[in-house]
């Protein structure tokens, strides 16, 4: 039985290997240790920039008079968020040849569409078209278990409120203090049965293969209180519990 190119995806990220963009461009996956380092926030404030659409941008690009529901994720990321990020705030992700902020929009004349280019002195410039912008978004999504936001408003009066309500959460969440998202998973994975790191060596994991494990853990739980839940004969009734639900070796979501 082969492989699909996404299943060789998986395998790679969960080994912690590095992933090449293209023939320039290399991901290169952090330890929880090195996130540490850089600074949590920060780090998951460049991620979620560069994995952005307009969903997740609503009243910032009304504001900008943008019809979020109308500006494809490629141009978002071209026009309004790659650029501004600079070569250390992505140094963890790209190395620190690649710098965002100095990348310019050129139109390639061979694919036909506007590209962002680096120049490199007399060494190749370095590239990013649409191919390996997708490629980009879908393995930072996968390393750290991010779902594209999907949202899109029925009419144009649903439209106004989602705006509305996007602006008001963001402009109540500002004055809050940050609250770690990896604490309480690093916590859960080191005090829960038979994870094998301690709250020392589990910084040497890296970022993917623990989410992976955060997932796995809470998947083979839920699956072992189901099936305790319905074979104790006062529970749930295994028959009308999806089998996949039960099936803790299975894929993760």
């Amino acid at each position: 039985m082969s492989m699909d190119k996404n299943d060789q995806d998986e395998l790679k990220l969960y080994r912690g290997m590095d992933w090449p963009v293209n023939s320039s461009i290399l991901i290169r996956q952090p330890t929880l240790g090195s996130i540490c380092e850089y600074g949590e926030q920060e780090y998951f404030s460049m991620v979620h920039t560069l994995c952005s659409v307009g969903a997740d941008l609503k009243w910032q690009l009304d504001e900008l008079g943008v019809d979020y529901t109308k500006i494809s994720d490629y141009e978002l990321f071209l026009y309004m968020l790659a650029r501004g990020l600079t070569k250390a705030q992505t140094e963890i992700l790209f190395g620190d040849t690649l710098d965002f902020s100095q990348m310019q929009i050129m139109f390639n004349r061979q694919l036909q569409e506007n590209v962002l280019v680096q120049f490199m002195g007399e060494e190749e410039p370095l590239q990013i078209d649409r191919y390996a912008y997708s490629s980009i978004v879908r393995i930072l999504r996968r390393m750290h278990m991010l779902k594209r936001n999907d949202e899109m408003p029925g009419n144009e009066a649903t439209r106004q409120i989602l705006i509305e309500e996007s602006r008001e959460k963001d402009q109540a969440s500002r004055n809050k203090p940050f609250k770690s998202f990896l604490l309480p998973l690093i916590s859960s994975m080191v005090n829960s049965e038979g994870f094998k790191r301690n709250e020392q060596n589990i910084f040497d994991m890296k970022i993917y293969p623990f989410m992976d494990g955060v997932q796995r853990i809470g998947k083979i739980k839920n699956a072992q209180l189901l099936l305790q839940s319905g074979y104790s004969g006062f529970g749930v009734d295994l028959k009308k519990i999806d089998k996949e639900t039960l099936n803790w070796m299975g894929e993760l979501d």
